[in-house]
């Protein structure tokens, strides 16, 4: 019964609660005394909208900007190396959110049996670092840490901040499941493809391409952390092949980070 009257909630927000996104813009027309106009939200903006709904629990844009206003998050990660070889490794991720992805500060530790080191993204560029000397990383390691930034959930999440269109590309039926299938490209014309559950509007799985091959990641193990909506289990695959498996152990939203964590000298 709670489900159904959580889903009757989200229908009547589908075609009402976006004019609320107007409100900024009337603020400003009734100081000016002229009216306006509710905003009108593209059929794939209203599914975006939807889910930022699911994932605040139903709370809205502003709480998943307060409450995640830092992350930590620890976990454990399998990783298929190229030379098809399972490497295990325990992780760490620290975020510091900003006004948009490109502004974000992360520094992801990963700890392997033989190596530790950690990649950061410090709002500008990306670098490594191992023990405490910085070193450029090697493009695939580079590039799977973008991935998870530019590729990731928080792509459709902050599609709004980040400045990034959303289309509602079709509504199909996969393995018995009913999905909205939306593209959201940000403004360096980077396109993820994000499968959204019509039943619970969870992201369920998502789409990429690069340099010629496509990556698809899929979420398992959902669950609410601090009142928002988490996936603590995700699988990367690259074609038929998996190539990446990370499991959550814990995560934390609002603790303290220090500046100095993305602040290496030399990086």
């Amino acid at each position: 019964m709670r489900f159904k009257t959580f889903l009757l909630t989200l229908t009547l927000l589908f075609g009402s609660v976006f004019t609320a996104f107007a409100q900024d813009d009337k603020k400003d027309s009734d100081k000016k005394n002229t009216p306006t106009k509710p905003v009108q939200l593209s059929k794939g903006e209203q599914v975006a909208e939807s889910a930022i709904l699911v994932y605040s629990n139903l709370r809205g844009r502003p709480i998943l900007n307060q409450v995640r206003k830092t992350t930590v998050e620890l976990g454990n990660m399998k990783i298929l190396d190229a030379e098809g070889r399972t490497n295990n490794a325990i992780y760490e991720k620290r975020i510091q959110r900003a006004e948009s992805l490109d502004k974000e500060k992360i520094r992801f530790d990963q700890k392997f049996p033989n190596a530790e080191f950690a990649l950061i993204y410090d709002g500008q560029k990306i670098f490594g670092v191992f023990n405490n000397s910085v070193f450029t990383p090697r493009d695939d390691a580079s590039n799977a840490f973008q991935n998870q930034i530019w590729h990731g959930l928080e792509a459709l999440l902050r599609y709004k901040e980040n400045g990034a269109k959303v289309e509602l590309e079709k509504e199909e039926k996969i393995m018995g499941v009913d999905f909205y299938i939306l593209n959201v490209t940000d403004k360096k014309d980077r396109k993820t493809t994000f499968y959204v559950s019509k039943k619970s509007l969870r992201v369920m799985m998502l789409e990429y391409e690069q340099d010629g091959k496509k990556y698809r990641r899929k979420f398992y193990d959902y669950n609410y952390a601090q009142g928002t909506l988490v996936p603590y289990r995700t699988v990367l695959w690259e074609g038929d092949k998996q190539v990446e498996e990370t499991t959550i152990s814990t995560i934390t939203f609002g603790p303290t980070i220090g500046d100095e964590l993305f602040e290496v000298e030399g990086g």
